[in-house]
């Protein structure tokens, strides 16, 4: 048999091996790459290479689409996106190392402080993007639908089995906290969940409402004083001081209250720490 007849029937075994290996970039670049390999414009390892790296950079992206479908993180913003010049209160240096992710190592709690429309949201998620990428787990909700769904899983009797899957992901990301009225028992569900994240999960937080304010949030003093005993323990607060970068072009027809800026008041100082770690699920009323 010649060299020519040799090489065609080499190509097809490869071809055949990517199909069993299921690579299929690689199988689709296959040809273009044989051919700058005859062509002499790439060396034999070359061609290995830019082979097993298309293949990597469709696996890499399939993965960051899956997980982030899988941490409910369907609307994707990212830093790069972000327009610090609207917001000039932020740091933007603080920000980016923030997605550094040193914060998730270390299972500290973010909070994102302003009044609604000044990019909280918009952080938090592209911090999430930012930790999806890098192969942390991450889930994205609304404190409304944690609550909700926290409140279904405890009439249903298997409340303890929600809060172990809230537990699971290296970041949760809670966004909209004092949009929404909490339901009835929301501050101790919300708390059993923090409880149990405490000191093993980190956490990004928004927040339209001061900390002084979550009392009346969740509709307890004693509950929110519990709540803020763990979250800002290991806490970065950052605070958003400006208008709402949605209603820029029509802030001429916003009333001169709502056009104002917000003031977020300043922390509840939480009580003295008891030595030891707290209890794993109990209520926040038994160990405030």
């Amino acid at each position: 048999m010649s060299t020519p007849d040799i090489i065609p029937s080499m190509i097809e075994r490869i071809r055949q091996d990517l199909v069993g290996l299921k690579m299929p970039r690689a199988l689709e670049a296959l040809d273009h790459i044989v051919r700058r390999l005859e062509h002499g414009e790439i060396s034999a390892l070359e061609a290995i290479d830019v082979l097993l790296s298309e293949e990597l950079t469709l696996r890499e992206n399939s993965r960051i689409k899956t997980a982030l479908r899988m941490g409910r993180l369907a609307t994707i913003k990212t830093l790069a996106g972000f327009d610090f010049s609207f917001q000039p209160s932020l740091d933007r240096d603080r920000i980016h190392t923030l997605a550094q992710l040193g914060f998730i190592a270390r299972s500290e709690v973010v909070h994102f402080l302003g009044p609604p429309g000044t990019g909280k949201s918009h952080l938090a998620t592209a911090l999430g993007v930012e930790a999806v990428k890098a192969g942390r787990s991450v889930y994205f909700c609304t404190l409304a639908d944690l609550l909700a769904q926290l409140a279904r899983a405890e009439r249903e009797g298997r409340l303890q089995e929600r809060i172990h899957f809230f537990c699971r992901p290296g970041l949760l990301i809670v966004d909209e906290i004092g949009y929404l009225p909490v339901v009835p028992g929301g501050g101790n569900l919300f708390f059993q969940l923090v409880n149990a994240r405490y000191e093993r999960g980190a956490m990004i937080l928004t927040s339209n409402r001061g900390f002084a304010e979550w009392g009346e949030v969740f509709g307890d003093p004693v509950v929110a004083t519990a709540l803020l005993d763990r979250l800002l323990h290991h806490a970065i607060v950052v605070q958003i001081e400006g208008s709402s970068y949605r209603l820029r072009q029509h802030a001429e027809l916003m009333p001169e209250h709502v056009r104002s800026k917000a003031v977020i008041a300043a922390p509840l100082q939480p009580p003295p720490r008891r030595r030891g770690r707290p209890p794993k699920n109990g209520y926040a009323a038994q160990v405030a």
